[in-house]
């Protein structure tokens, strides 16, 4: 079952390679049928680096080449070959001062994924080293663990670097409500913080758990596990997604529904496509246009749009006649479409490609400005 995330978007960076994808290309997604989960690091990469200087301070509008979402008060940007950190006023607050470094992703827990040369550790909020170059694969820190590859193995470090759990999985991902999802030759299963099986590793396939269910198959079809192991819900669906909003969305035959924690329907499987609920609202395809549904099932926004994306700090990116602006869970436009194409709002701010090149605006609309990157002394 090929995993689709409405929430983790994918974008097309201009050249720019993204590892371990979050960001969802401004497109309608297929419909998903397996597959193992990934994970939602974001991490921006350099083209052919040289030793240049830093660009001089920017004027309004604050423009990069590439950027991310804001996480942690920071957002990641890159202008030419100068990699760092900008805070919501537009303000480089971290600079990435390595040379060596040609990769990095968002900080979480305080901590941001970085590569150099063939190699991955992280870095403080200063932008230095906090964990040295060691690990072949590197994944963000979540419950104060970080899954790592070291050799060909993956276990998980502390924020010290350390080994909490020895290199031992062919897979693993975040730990989310002291489980974590690990793979093992061709069966998952499921870890505590001390490397303890919490779930036997005998699944044929397994996401990460959200809102305490995590989708699990059983033979050909798909169903939910509780954090003990024990199948919360029955394995009935051709396709199953994580919980979201205290919905599920699933997929019977080519059509897809809606399921509550009890496993009940509450929106019946006859949806051509539909992103996952956010804020009260799933994004729905009908007769080629986007529109949205509410809890319920009832069409909350009329289907208008080319492309629509999901509700994040009550608004929404959507397309029309080509371009990109912002809706209210009503449907008005709060941001008039002007932009070739735009993210989800994170931390007060949102991604939008302006000529090319990338900003942020706020909720209003208003476009960051900032001193960006400043010549070195």
């Amino acid at each position: 079952m090929a995993r689709s995330h409405r929430r983790q978007w994918t974008w097309g960076w201009g050249g720019v390679a993204l590892v371990l994808p979050t960001l969802v290309a401004c497109e309608p997604l297929p419909a998903a049928f397996g597959g193992m989960p990934q994970q939602t690091t974001v991490m921006l990469e350099f083209i052919n680096p040289q030793p240049i200087a830093l660009a001089s301070a920017m004027t309004s509008p604050l423009l990069f080449d590439t950027v991310s979402d804001f996480a942690e008060g920071v957002a990641l940007v890159r202008l030419k070959t100068s990699l760092g950190y900008i805070d919501r006023e537009g303000n480089l607050t971290i600079r990435v001062t390595d040379d060596n470094i040609t990769m990095a992703a968002d900080y979480a827990e305080g901590l941001a994924v970085a590569q150099a040369g063939a190699y991955f550790g992280y870095l403080d909020r200063q932008g230095q080293w906090a964990i040295p170059v060691q690990f072949r694969k590197a994944k963000s820190f979540s419950e104060g663990l970080a899954a790592v590859q070291g050799g060909t193995k993956y276990g998980y470090i502390n924020r010290q670097g350390e080994w909490v759990i020895e290199p031992q999985f062919d897979l693993a991902e975040q730990f989310v409500g002291d489980r974590a999802l690990v793979k093992l030759g061709e069966t998952y299963g499921y870890v505590d913080p001390e490397g303890h099986t919490a779930i036997p590793l005998e699944l044929k396939d397994a996401w990460s758990f959200s809102e305490s269910l995590a989708v699990a198959r059983v033979d050909r079809l798909y169903g939910y596990i509780d954090p003990s192991g024990t199948m919360a819900i029955a394995p009935s669906y051709d396709g199953a997604f994580s919980f979201s909003d205290g919905l599920a969305r699933v997929r019977q035959g080519r059509n897809f529904g809606f399921i509550d924690a009890t496993g009940a329907m509450v929106v019946e499987a006859t949806l051509p496509f539909a992103s996952d609920f956010s804020e009260g609202l799933a994004a729905v395809l009908s007769e080629g246009q986007w529109g949205y549904i509410d809890r319920t099932g009832q069409v909350a926004i009329a289907p208008s749009f080319a492309y629509a994306a999901d509700f994040s700090e009550g608004l929404a990116a959507v397309q029309k006649d080509g371009l990109y602006g912002y809706i209210d869970p009503k449907g008005a436009w709060i941001v008039e479409p002007q932009y070739t194409n735009a993210g989800r709002f994170s931390e007060g701010r949102a991604r939008v490609q302006i000529d090319n090149r990338w900003g942020f605006i706020d909720t209003e609309g208003k476009v960051l400005t900032g001193v960006g990157f400043k010549r070195l002394e």
